[in-house]
């Protein structure tokens, strides 16, 4: 564990301080990954390949964030991590907006500031991103992980949601000035939101001064690509690590081609397929709110007071919800390929609901369950090990698009009706969501039967039980 004294955890106060670091994150990112994607191919006519690469190259770059873990992990605080990442994302906003407007008379070189500018936002993310998911790991207690962790990922909704708001109104009427000055300002609030919120919060309890030691008693002189290769001998971080990218694969595939499916198929209009992307998103939080409710115990003491005592034990089991959403996901996913098939004769509403609330309870079980094995292993290696699956959920969401459109197209031309097309696809996306949950159910399986892990759990002092993966 770090140098800072872990007695003090964090409540609730303080897990919505970081939660709003996570909002202005995601502010920063709707403006460059939406607003100037529109920007680029509306008012500038340029073709939809280019924003498309350049988020795409902002994923790319989120390789690097193992090696961010690890430099948090021997500098002992997360806090410089964060703030360091939300100025290289707040320079990156603005860098990538203004390219945006410089493409309008000087293509070639605004293409090439785009992508310094997509660049930093990528180390940004990387950075702020790792750092906070490892403070929370090392701070909440395990029955508030998954309340945790849907609070700061609702809070960073949000920041989409007000950001987008905001500044659409503030872009109308749209010229390149006031896309330049609209950009600024939030990037500006933003870091400035940041470095309120982060103010004293990886004090320890009390007054006392923090003092800044080593993550790990050899972590300072341990290699970085040692270290990581220390994580991966673990059987348990290495299937967790697939898991996430197979699991955030299915995910990310079908976000593209969801509206364009009930367009296709269902002969939806842009506005009624736009509400059925909130119909999904309403599923999410629903899922959300289920996972958190479960993993602070309350259904389960529920269950107890109404006679229901068998399985109580489990109702609020991380693990569980994980295995369960991806399940759900591939069922979900098996009613879009009869939507596919039956074309108007299947309730496609409710299904992309249900979608959505299966997606949102193992994304956030998946998270808590992220939380609980980052200080596991051989060493406390917190910080490579978030970045590890971080690394893996951004090389996922970057070819999600890509296979997911790609697939359709594909499937389009060796099949030749749309329907089916589709649904073969999703078909496609269900057999991830089963091999995620497999790969969910063996993790624990994988940590016991791993004897380098079982022999540091046997060394653990007495009355210090072991992180638990459930």
């Amino acid at each position: 564990m770090s140098g800072l004294s872990l007695n003090h955890t964090f409540g609730w106060l303080s897990i919505a301080r970081l939660g709003l670091v996570q909002a202005c994150l995601g502010a920063i990112v709707v403006l460059t990954t939406s607003t100037l994607n529109r920007v680029m191919v509306v008012e500038l006519a340029l073709p939809a390949l280019l924003p498309g690469a350049l988020v795409a190259l902002h994923y790319l770059i989120q390789v690097v964030r193992p090696r961010m873990g690890h430099g948090s992990d021997v500098g002992g605080r997360r806090t410089p991590w964060m703030i360091g990442g939300m100025a290289a994302l707040a320079v990156g906003g603005v860098t990538s907006a203004a390219a945006t407007v410089w493409m309008s008379s000087q293509q070639a070189a605004g293409i090439a500031l785009a992508v310094v500018g997509f660049s930093l936002i990528g180390l940004g993310v990387s950075a702020c991103g790792t750092s906070l998911l490892v403070l929370l790991a090392k701070r909440v207690p395990e029955t508030r992980r998954a309340a945790a962790a849907t609070i700061v990922w609702m809070m960073m909704i949000v920041g989409f949601a007000v950001t987008a708001g905001v500044a659409g109104k503030l872009l109308d009427p749209y010229s390149p000035q006031r896309l330049l000055a609209v950009t600024s300002c939030v990037s500006a609030i933003a870091f400035v939101v940041t470095l309120l919120a982060l103010w004293g919060l990886e004090r320890p309890a009390g007054d006392e001064p923090v003092t800044v030691k080593p993550a790990d008693s050899d972590a300072s002189a341990v290699p970085f690509r040692q270290a990581l290769a220390q994580v991966w001998q673990d059987a348990a971080a290495r299937r967790f690590t697939i898991f996430v990218f197979v699991s955030m694969l299915a995910y990310s595939s079908q976000d593209l081609i969801l509206e364009p499916f009930a367009g296709s198929v269902f002969g939806y209009t842009p506005g009624q397929s736009t509400q059925l992307s909130g119909v999904q998103h309403g599923g999410v939080l629903l899922g959300m709110l289920l996972v958190a409710v479960a993993g602070s115990g309350t259904l389960g003491r529920l269950m107890v007071r109404l006679g229901m005592r068998a399985g109580s034990d489990r109702i609020g089991s991380l693990r569980s919800w994980t295995v369960g959403g991806c399940l759900a996901s591939a069922l979900a996913l098996s009613g879009l390929v009869m939507a596919g098939l039956l074309a108007g004769a299947w309730p496609l509403a409710a299904t992309v609901f249900l979608m959505g609330a299966a997606n949102g309870a193992f994304s956030i079980a998946a998270i808590g369950s992220m939380m609980s094995l980052a200080g596991q292993g051989q060493t406390s290696r917190e910080g490579i090990r978030m970045g590890l699956w971080g690394a893996a959920q951004a090389v996922a969401f970057g070819l999600g698009g890509i296979v997911g459109t790609g697939a359709s197209d594909l499937a389009r031309w060796l099949i030749g009706a749309t329907g089916p097309a589709y649904a073969a696809v999703f078909a496609f996306e269900a057999v991830l969501f089963l091999v995620a949950a497999w790969l969910a159910c063996s993790i624990g399986a994988a940590r016991q039967s791993d004897p380098v892990v079982a022999e540091v759990d046997r060394s653990r002092q007495p009355g210090v039980p072991a992180l638990s993966v459930h």
